[in-house]
C-alpha cells in the first residue's frame, strides 16, 4: 500500500495543488480577508507594486507611480478655513499623540505619504449640544497644491458628546497622496464630507480611516466629479457598542477619467448599525469607475445590522464600471446583513412616465440622472453646498449627450 504525501502525490503533473501551498515557503497565498492585510507606516516594508496585486489591479498604476514610489513634498500647504464656534484647525507635529490614533497605512502610497509629511492638520470638534452649544461647522478649501508630488495628513477628532460637520473641499491642480484619520468619541455625532472637484489633470490618492465609539453616530460622504485619477479608500471601524455608521458616495466620470472607491466597514462592537450606499454615473469614451465594498462583521459584533450597495448608471458608449461587493460574517447572532450591486442604462419606464406627461426626452433623461444622484447629495445636510453640487452635476450632464446606451457595462 502506498500512502500519498504532499511530496509524492502527483496531480496533472504537479506535486501540489496549484491553488494551495500553505506551509510551503516557496508559495505565496494572496490575502483575501480584508482585515488580514499587511499594515505598516514604513514605505520600505512594502513590496514593489506591479499592478497585479489585489488592491492595485483595477488602478492605473503607471499614472499614479510617482505617488507610490516617488519623493513627496510634505511641507504644510495653504488652505482657506471657514469655521464656527466649537471647532478648530491647527498644524501639529507628526509625533502628536493624535496621529496614528485611528489608522495604520495599508498601502504603499499611503505609507509614502505618512512618512513624508512635516506637519499634520489637526481638526478638533468640541461643540456639545447637550451643553447648549450649536453644532460646529468647518469648511477647509484646498486649491494650492500645484503640480508637484505632495503628501498630506489630517486628523479629525470629535470629542465625546460633540456634534459637528467637517467639509474638505478640493479644487485646482494636484498630484497628492494623503491620509485622513477620524476619531469619533463616545456619544458624538459627526459628518465628514470630502468633495473632489479637481482640475482635469489632477491625480489624488487618499485613505480615510474612522473609528467610532460607543453610541456615536458618524456619517462619511464622498463626492468626486473632477480629476484625471481619484482613488479614495474610506474605512470605518464601528468599535463601540451601539455605534452607528454610514458611508455614502456619489461620483460622475467623464471621458478619460478614472474614479475609484474602495470601501471597508468593520463591525467589531455589539449592536452596531452600518449602511453603505454609493452611486455613480459614467459618460464619454474611456470613463472608468471602480467600487470595491468590503463589510466584515466580527466575532464580537452580536446584534449587527448592516447593508451595502452600489449603483452605476451608464450614459454613453465606451464606459466601464467595475463593482464588487464583499461580505464576511464571523458570528451567527446578527440582526441582518446584505449587499447589492447593479450597473445599467436608463430605466425605460421612468423615461416613459416623464415623457407621457409632456416632458421632452432630453429633459426626462436629465431629470432621471439628477434624481438618481441627488439621493446621496441630500445626505450632506448643508443646503448651499447641496445646491452647488447639484449645479455641478447639471454642468457635467450638459457636456455630453446622455442618450441611451447598454454597452460598456462591467460589474
Amino acid at each position: 500500500m502506498t500512502v500519498a504525501t504532499p511530496e509524492t502525490e502527483v496531480q496533472h503533473g504537479a506535486k501540489a495543488h496549484s491553488d494551495g501551498g500553505w506551509g510551503n515557503a516557496d508559495r505565496v497565498v494572496p490575502v483575501q480577508t480584508r482585515s488580514k492585510r499587511f499594515a505598516s507606516n514604513k514605505h520600505s516594508e512594502y513590496p514593489a507594486v506591479t499592478g497585479r496585486e489585489l488592491e492595485w489591479k483595477h488602478s492605473p498604476v503607471d499614472l499614479i507611480r510617482p505617488l507610490i514610489d516617488g519623493e513627496l513634498d510634505g511641507s504644510p500647504y495653504e488652505y482657506l478655513s471657514m469655521e464656527s464656534a466649537g471647532v478648530r484647525a491647527e498644524w501639529v507635529a507628526p509625533d502628536d499623540a493624535r496621529v496614528g490614533s485611528a489608522a495604520t497605512a495599508e498601502e504603499k502610497s499611503s505609507a509614502n505619504a505618512w512618512g513624508s509629511v512635516e506637519n499634520v492638520l489637526a481638526v478638533t470638534v468640541t461643540a456639545n449640544t447637550d451643553r447648549g452649544d450649536e453644532p460646529a461647522e468647518l469648511t477647509i478649501t484646498r486649491s494650492a497644491f500645484g503640480p508637484t508630488a505632495r503628501a498630506a495628513h489630517t486628523v479629525i477628532t470629535a470629542e465625546p458628546g460633540s456634534t459637528g460637520l467637517v467639509i474638505l473641499q478640493n479644487t485646482g491642480k494636484a498630484l497628492l497622496s494623503e491620509n485622513i484619520e477620524i476619531v469619533v468619541g463616545d456619544n458624538a455625532n459627526l459628518t465628514v464630507v470630502s468633495v473632489q472637484e479637481w482640475a482635469d489633470d489632477a491625480i489624488h490618492l487618499a485613505t480615510h480611516v474612522a473609528t467610532v465609539g460607543r453610541a456615536a453616530v458618524f456619517r462619511h460622504i464622498i463626492v468626486s466629479t473632477g480629476g484625471k485619477v481619484v482613488r479614495i479608500n474610506p474605512t470605518m471601524h464601528l468599535n463601540g457598542e451601539g455605534a452607528d455608521g454610514e458611508l455614502y458616495g456619489v461620483y460622475f466620470a467623464d471621458a478619460g477619467q478614472h474614479l475609484e472607491q474602495r470601501v471597508y466597514m468593520h463591525h467589531s462592537g455589539a449592536n452596531t448599525r452600518g449602511r453603505v450606499n454609493y452611486k455613480g454615473a459614467l459618460q464619454g469614451e474611456g470613463a472608468h469607475t471602480v467600487w470595491i465594498g468590503d463589510v466584515l462583521i466580527g466575532q464580537q459584533a452580536a446584534g449587527t445590522d448592516s447593508y451595502e450597495q452600489n449603483r452605476n448608471l451608464v450614459l454613453s458608449e465606451g464606459t466601464r464600471a467595475d463593482s464588487i461587493p464583499n461580505l464576511e460574517i464571523e458570528t451567527g447572532d446578527i440582526a441582518g446583513a446584505g449587499h447589492a450591486s447593479a450597473t445599467g442604462r436608463f430605466d425605460d419606464e421612468q423615461l416613459f412616465y416623464l415623457q407621457a406627461r409632456g416632458i421632452t426626452e432630453d429633459e426626462a433623461r436629465r431629470l432621471v440622472v439628477l434624481g438618481f444622484l441627488s439621493e446621496i447629495i441630500q445626505k450632506i445636510g448643508k443646503p448651499d453646498l447641496e445646491a452647488r453640487l447639484q449645479k455641478s452635476i447639471e454642468t457635467e450632464l450638459s457636456l455630453t449627450s446622455v442618450g441611451p446606451s447598454s454597452a460598456g457595462v462591467s460589474a
